[in-house]
This record gives C-alpha cells, sequence and structure tokens, in this order.
C-alpha cells in the first residue's frame, strides 16, 4: 500500500507537464494533517495566476484524487 506522500506525488507527476508548458513546475514539500505544502518554480514564482494555478488546479486534483488532502498551500520561504 502507498502512503499519501506517494500518492500525492504521483498526482503532481502527472499535472507537473502542464504546469511546465507554461515555464513553471511544481515540487512536493510536505504533508501534514491533510494539508499539502508545494513550492512554485520558473514561472509559476511571480505569476499573478499563482493563485489560481494552486488553487482550481493543483488542489482540485489533489483533493479529488487523494483521499484525507484536505487543503494545498503554498510553502513559506524565508
Amino acid at each position: 500500500m502507498e502512503t499519501k506522500e506517494t500518492e500525492i506525488k504521483k498526482v503532481l507527476d502527472k499535472i507537473r507537464p502542464y504546469i511546465q508548458h507554461d515555464g513553471g513546475d511544481v515540487e512536493f514539500v510536505k504533508f501534514e494533517e491533510g494539508i499539502v505544502t508545494v513550492r512554485m518554480l520558473g514561472a509559476c514564482a511571480g505569476c499573478l495566476m499563482i493563485d489560481d494555478t494552486l488553487k482550481d488546479g493543483v488542489e482540485a486534483i489533489l483533493l479529488e484524487e487523494v483521499p484525507g488532502v484536505v487543503e494545498v498551500r503554498l510553502a513559506e520561504d524565508a
């Protein structure tokens, strides 16, 4: 049986090509208490559409495909 982290990474790998098509990328950071933390890279890092990409794209797909995921957040880099 796969761990939740493995399931999340597999889903991210499925959507990664669509994000890369626009010059960006998504990186898994951690999964704690139902919350997936990701880092947006490349063109996504400074994009004005990052919230839409995160919530309407990444979060919507993870909520649908991985039971136990309740939210997706951006990593807060110091």
